[in-house]
């Protein structure tokens, strides 16, 4: 009697057990019966089902980021651009996605990233370098996100957001213009140099005219300082020369005696008559 009644208590507790299910607050589910779905997106909470008849499937209802490679593109200008983006997506519709998709995360971002990468195709292909850098990043993303929309709406996935992570030139672009970018700073700095050289050279010799001016003007002033010095030297002896002209004759003479005999070999011929002894002779008397 009681193996019979613990058998009955176990088989209770297993159809329980199979009977009830719990969905996560994260999660949506779907209720199959013999694989139809006779049920789809169930609210978080306990839920029944049919044991062995009905299985249940759920599924993560959160945003998910699709982090795709960067891809290039090609803009208005037929010119190159390596562009990295990312999506951010949820489950909206539990049956569409499970349909559609076989409720695989992987193949939806397969998905997602084919109908993104078509649509920045697309909004690249319409527009210059400039504008997708500059101005309009975050308009071709709303687009985008509008347009993908109505295309993911049929696999049961709603895109919260298409955003634009860099925007950058090819290696192989950037290294050319770097080095053109380069060569003209290059041709700049050379430009600058010239000029710097130039304007060195003006001034130097603007510098070696004012000094050639001031040296001229130094000297001319010296001269007339000299030549003023000498006047009044030539006053002076004149007045003094006129208070005592033997004296002055006398004082002259022994100057250029000194002068005439600086030196032990020095030799003059001389008549002896001359004025230049006048003084020696007037001694001798």
């Amino acid at each position: 009697m009681k193996a019979v009644i613990g058998l009955l208590i176990a088989a209770v507790v297993f159809i329980a057990s199979n009977a009830l299910f719990v969905v996560n607050q994260w999660e949506t589910g779907i209720v199959f019966r013999l694989g139809e779905i006779v049920k789809s997106d169930l609210a978080p909470g306990l839920h029944v089902k049919t044991p062995f008849i009905n299985n249940v499937r759920t599924f993560d209802k959160r945003v998910q980021t699709m982090d795709s490679q960067p891809e290039r593109y090609l803009t208005g200008e037929l010119k190159n651009l390596e562009v990295d983006s990312f999506v951010k997506w949820r489950v909206s519709n539990a049956q569409l996605f499970y349909t559609s998709m076989g409720g695989d995360y992987r193949l939806a971002d397969m998905r997602l990233s084919q109908i993104v990468k078509d649509g920045l195709r697309a909004q690249f292909g319409s527009r210059t370098v400039q504008d997708v850098v500059s101005g309009d990043r975050v308009e071709v993303a709303r687009i985008i996100t509008e347009l993908a929309n109505k295309e993911a709406s049929q696999f049961g996935i709603d895109i919260v957001d298409v955003r634009i992570k860099r925007i950058d030139l090819p290696r192989d672009i950037s290294e050319s213009v770097y080095r053109r970018m380069e060569a003209e700073r290059q041709r700049v700095a050379a430009d600058l140099r010239s000029l710097g050289g130039e304007s060195a050279e003006r001034i130097r010799a603007d510098a070696d005219r004012q000094r050639t001016i001031i040296l001229a003007q130094a000297y001319r002033e010296a001269e007339q300082t000299r030549g003023q010095g000498d006047a009044l030297s030539a006053d002076i002896y004149a007045k003094a020369y006129g208070k005592d002209k033997a004296f002055f004759s006398f004082y002259q003479s022994l100057n250029a005696y000194q002068d005439a005999f600086s030196n032990k070999s020095d030799m003059i011929i001389l008549d002896p008559k001359t004025d230049f002894f006048k003084h020696f002779n007037s001694a001798t008397k």
